[in-house]
């Protein structure tokens, strides 16, 4: 008997900086099906945690080293993904150089968080851009 279980992932919500100061997350226009815009990410390889997936992803999509910040949540409802069941661990990153597109991205964009709500994501990004800034939200909270 096969075991079937959902496919893996890793997204990053990678946060660039520019000498020191903010200037919002990266997305990317997607070049494969479902087309629209969305956090970069792809899938776990055998044999690799799922921090070096990350890692991995974002210099093959969004051609950056990054640096984790935080786990920021799993997602795993099973429609997330039109294609198949996946579950994903989203990561908050920090990078201080600008991306450039590669892999499955067709293009990318600095995205400013005033200007996230404009976006039409794909999958359930925007929720986790939701989750983000009310993430951001709380530690700003935190920090007073």
């Amino acid at each position: 008997m096969a075991i079937e279980t959902p496919f893996i992932t890793a997204d990053g919500i990678v946060e660039i900086y520019w000498e020191d100061q903010f200037q919002g997350i990266v997305l990317i226009d997607r070049l494969n099906p479902p087309h629209g815009t969305a956090l970069p990410g792809g899938f776990m390889d055998r044999g690799e945690t799922i921090e070096r997936c990350l890692q991995r992803e974002m210099k093959e999509e969004i051609g950056l080293d990054v640096e984790i910040i935080t786990l920021l949540g799993l997602y795993s409802d099973p429609s997330r993904d039109p294609r198949f069941h996946t579950v994903s661990a989203v990561y908050i990153c920090r990078a201080d150089a600008y991306p450039r597109a590669g892999d499955d991205a067709k293009s990318t964009k600095v995205v400013s968080l005033d200007a996230l709500s404009q976006e039409q994501f794909v999958f359930d990004h925007a929720k986790i851009i939701d989750d983000y800034l009310q993430y951001r939200v709380f530690q700003n909270d935190q920090h007073r």
